[in-house]
């Protein structure tokens, strides 16, 4: 059985269309709910494992922390063998190309900075715009995929999704990371997004997501800038500045330990 609900998906691909196409965005975005069969989000959720089980990466950086990720799933792990299976499977790659228009989507096997996404009590993620280019095919970077993983979520958690125009200093959207929401946009030099404000929330809750990137052979001449890796902007001024302070001296710390 697939655990995307494929037919309610296309039911709503003129309203997703609608919402990627919105002439008065600086860059292309939509959130569509429910996006796993109900049956099976429950099982995706109940399988998730926590952050002392298995090979999670927990680096810290100054414009990081708190954050863990998982891209390799064993034996034991079929569910989530079968979650990027269908996330990077032809059939979900054909519905994004009908939606956005852009063709020739290539997915990531190896999953390259996505995968099993899963932040702590402190967490935060600066907001910034992706690399560009992938680092061992050379692809282009074309678009992320989000699928968030969490119940009952209270806004005074934060870990809200932040997505940001930089030209004019302005904050666009507030999405707050639901149990089974997609949130869809596209990788470019002005795709800002992150949730910079700290998680606030109790020692056993976690902010959970599933993230795959699609990337293409080439891009339109005027999307093509150099090759870069994640860049930062700080947008909570002062604040900001100093809860960076904070995480590059936690992640000094952390290197001098593994030395």
């Amino acid at each position: 059985m697939e655990l995307i609900d494929f037919k309610i998906l296309e039911e709503n691909k003129d309203v997703l269309y609608t919402q990627w196409h919105n002439p008065q965005k600086p860059f292309h975005y939509l959130v569509y709910d429910n996006f796993f069969h109900i049956q099976a989000a429950e099982k995706i959720l109940a399988a998730y494992p926590d952050v002392i089980t298995g090979n999670w990466n927990g680096t810290t950086y100054v414009n990081q922390k708190n954050k863990f990720t998982m891209t390799k799933f064993g034996e034991d792990m079929p569910l989530m063998q079968q979650v990027f299976a269908e996330l990077n499977g032809k059939k979900f790659l054909n519905f994004l190309e009908s939606v956005t228009g852009v063709g020739n989507l290539l997915a990531d096997e190896d999953l390259f900075g996505g995968g099993l996404h899963q932040s702590t009590n402190g967490a935060f993620l600066d907001v910034h715009v992706d690399f560009n280019i992938h680092d061992k095919t050379k692809y282009h970077r074309r678009m992320n995929a989000i699928v968030y993983m969490n119940k009952d979520w209270k806004k005074d958690y934060n870990g809200y999704l932040e997505l940001w125009d930089m030209q004019k200093k302005k904050q666009l959207e507030y999405i707050e990371p639901l149990f089974n929401r997609l949130v869809i946009f596209e990788t470019n030099e002005v795709s800002f997004h992150g949730h910079p404000k700290p998680l606030n929330t109790p020692p056993h809750l976690s902010r959970k997501s599933m993230a795959v990137y699609y990337y293409t052979k080439d891009r339109p001449a005027h999307e093509i800038a150099e090759e870069h890796n994640t860049i930062y902007v700080n947008t909570e001024g002062a604040g900001g500045l100093l809860k960076n302070l904070k995480s590059g001296l936690k992640a000094a710390v952390e290197r001098t330990i593994k030395k």
